[in-house]
């Protein structure tokens, strides 16, 4: 089966890659792809290597880093414009008690915000592009991983290009104003997202993300000093209880802070004395290697249900991580013995003194934590449900 996995990389990212390497935007585009997955940033060639080792052919199509699709489209003879400089996401800013109450109402807004053009989507030359990339490599199987870029009216075109079987991942409430019947099959790491979509007549699945081990291999060792504890990710105005958790944290511990702050955050803020700045793929890794308790938790809309990468990627590499308790968490990690558990801003305090204090007990929840996201969090363990699925789902020829 020859399969195409469609995705999207955070603007902050792709301006900190092609700034880091000023020729890259000129290189060519297999050089360009693999200097983006040698980073191991988000889930790099994970899905495309894993169908590829399952005697799949496999690739996938980064949608919106236009000096890798520009290079694409010139390799295949086809007049472009010269591509914008990749420049970090400026949002518009509104005043913050403003951007806070609107947080329950986002999924109610995006239909809005999509036709008015503040959600992200493609522009007509790079969907010029990116369906001459599927007419070129004729997938079976394609799954896309970025709903937002790729919308449905897109997705419609995509199927009468060469009517592969679709399949679209989303992580967060879907938008009750998308035409989600151009899918196939919907997957979610959130089991009451996948009840979303069954109750609107959409065939969907629970997949989780996962972690590689493919990065235990290409990390040099760790030889900086370590962190007592440390929380790497993004920190926004649609993560309060993110924002409570630290602050609470960064007033009794030595808490460091890798990640974004929004513009919305006080200066009376403890977070700001504790932020390190941004770090990416192998960076981040290492910095999880690095920390002796690392901190998890959800975003607000993710409501009672775990399933962030954070949960993976910190158990990967081996990291005692302090995780907020959700009501399927055991179906994922035995909590406090596979990693810790905190239930309130107090809790997660006495649960970071306890294991500051005992090496022992912490290296044992580690131990058990990446013992279990090798034997069942991995992409090819996700990789295999989705041919699964897709063997179940898909019309006999």
């Amino acid at each position: 089966m020859r399969i195409l996995i469609l995705n999207a990389d955070y603007p902050r990212f792709l301006a900190w890659l092609y700034r880091r390497e000023p020729a890259l935007s000129e290189a060519s585009y297999a050089d360009q792809m693999s200097a983006r997955n040698a980073t191991l940033f988000g889930v790099a060639d994970f899905y495309s290597r894993n169908f590829a080792e399952l005697g799949h052919t496999a690739a996938e199509i980064h949608v919106n880093n236009s000096y890798l699709q520009s290079a694409w489209a010139r390799e295949h003879g086809i007049a472009i414009e010269a591509p914008a400089e990749i420049a970090s996401s400026k949002v518009q800013q509104f005043p913050g008690w403003l951007q806070r109450a609107a947080v329950p109402f986002k999924p109610l807004l995006r239909p809005l915000a999509r036709r008015v053009g503040l959600s992200p989507r493609l522009d007509p030359q790079s969907e010029r592009i990116l369906l001459a990339q599927i007419e070129d490599f004729r997938p079976d199987l394609i799954l896309n991983q970025d709903a937002f870029h790729v919308d449905t009216r897109l997705i419609r075109r995509i199927k009468a290009l060469c009517n592969p079987f679709i399949i679209g991942q989303v992580g967060i409430e879907p938008s009750p104003g998308d035409d989600w019947a151009a899918y196939d099959l919907m997957i979610s790491q959130l089991p009451t997202t996948v009840e979303w979509f069954r109750k609107r007549g959409s065939r969907a699945e629970v997949n989780h993300l996962a972690f590689d081990p493919v990065v235990l291999e290409r990390l040099p060792a760790a030889v900086e000093a370590p962190v007592d504890v440390s929380f790497v990710g993004t920190i926004s105005d649609d993560h309060r209880q993110r924002i409570t958790l630290l602050e609470a944290v960064a007033r009794h511990y030595d808490l460091k802070l890798w990640g974004t702050l929004p513009r919305t955050l006080p200066a009376s803020s403890p977070l700001h004395a504790c932020f390190q700045g941004e770090v990416w793929g192998a960076d981040m890794y290492q910095v999880l290697r690095r920390s002796k308790i690392t901190l998890n938790s959800h975003i607000d809309l993710a409501g009672r249900e775990a399933g962030n990468m954070r949960l993976f990627e910190a158990t990967g590499v081996g990291t005692f991580l302090l995780t907020d308790f959700k009501d399927n968490l055991h179906t994922l990690f035995e909590p406090d013995r596979e990693v810790a558990v905190w239930r309130t801003a107090d809790d997660c305090l006495k649960t970071v003194e306890r294991y500051l204090g005992d090496a022992g007990g912490r290296a044992a929840i580690a131990r058990a934590g990446h013992a279990k996201t090798l034997g069942e969090h991995t992409y090819r363990h996700r990789t295999r449900e989705i041919l699964g699925y897709v063997e179940t789902l898909r019309p006999r020829p």
